[in-house]
């Protein structure tokens, strides 16, 4: 028992001093910039590089947080507000059917189109049926018959990226997950009809990735796109998922930092607060922005090799994401 104690008196004084250095670096802080606003003094540049390091992380997250929102549009709402006519389609005709992607055919602004998306749920009980977004193999087998069926018809492809990831589970891993998202990567690399893809929420990992390579990437201001979540990559580099703020902040995946590094095409507005506050005001921002980019491409197809030369430049896209000079 005394041992015991000591450990407890032990921690409960490094907590303290840990609460000490916390406030004296918050006061300096302060300090430092009130008197560089003055005038007074010349500001410390480490500290104020620290401000804006923390302004930015801050930003971040809170973008993070509303790609996450709960009452955000998802892809069936765009849908609706898109698409006059939508017939969905079940299943991949080999295991069964997977409700966190859902697809099929839709009207759109006058013509045929083949959508696909992933479906997050509104409420627990949605989340559960819909596995919180995170598709098993079944269901990226199901938008390769989609994307399959598009080709063969003709029909444009339109995508919405809203998952963590896809599912992890030993099922997941026994069906071959890694197998379903090549695939449909490979196909959506040849795939000779317009490929226009809108991040609308959460675009994690290759699970994002399995309807995102296309001609046009679209982000609402308030969505993510990366490699894998802020938790996860703070597990990973830290070992400590609190610090996913951190992990969000140094991994760019926001629109804005997307946008400079090529990997998007556009960014699309959001009301102030976010898309869930103004649903149908974010509807007509997607939809504006699919039919300007769709009948840009569908211009260019007219002309002769107009489809060789779309698959060209959306490798050409591809091909030259990632790369660095070494200084």
């Amino acid at each position: 028992m005394p041992g015991k104690v000591r450990v407890m008196q032990n921690a409960a004084a490094t907590v303290q001093k840990r609460a000490r250095d916390l406030r004296e670096a918050q006061s300096t802080l302060e300090a430092t910039i009130t008197a560089a606003a003055d005038g007074d003094t010349p500001p410390n540049p480490e500290l104020l590089v620290e401000v804006a390091a923390n302004d930015a992380t801050a930003e971040t997250w809170q973008r993070v947080q509303l790609a996450r929102h709960p009452e955000r549009p998802k892809t069936l709402d765009y849908i609706k507000r898109l698409c006059p006519e939508f017939m969905e389609v079940y299943g991949d005709r080999r295991f069964g059917e997977d409700a966190a992607i859902v697809g099929g055919l839709a009207e759109f602004e006058g013509r045929t189109v083949m959508v696909i998306g992933h479906q997050k749920g509104k409420n627990t009980k949605e989340n559960i049926a819909r596995n919180f977004g995170m598709p098993n193999p079944e269901g990226y087998r199901k938008a390769l018959r989609l994307m399959q069926q598009a080709e063969k018809f003709g029909f444009p492809l339109i995508c919405f990226i809203d998952t963590p990831g896809a599912y992890p589970g030993l099922e997941s891993e026994e069906r071959s997950v890694a197998q379903a998202i090549a695939e449909n990567l490979l196909t959506l690399s040849q795939l000779r009809v317009p490929v226009i893809s809108v991040v609308i929420g959460e675009g994690g990992s290759g699970g994002a990735l399995a309807i995102g390579l296309a001609d046009r990437i679209l982000m609402l201001e308030n969505s993510i796109y990366s490699v894998a979540s802020p938790e996860a990559s703070a597990s990973i580099l830290w070992r400590d998922a609190t610090k996913a703020p951190i992990a969000a902040a140094t991994m760019k995946i926001t629109a804005p930092d997307l946008l400079r590094m090529g990997v998007i095409d556009e960014i699309l507005p959001e009301p102030e607060g976010g898309a869930q506050l103004e649903p149908g005001q974010a509807g007509d921002t997607v939809k504006e922005a699919i039919l300007r980019h769709l009948s840009e491409i569908e211009g260019k197809l007219v002309e002769p090799h107009g489809i060789d030369q779309m698959l060209a430049e959306r490798y050409a896209k591809f091909r030259k994401m990632g790369e660095f000079q070494e200084s």
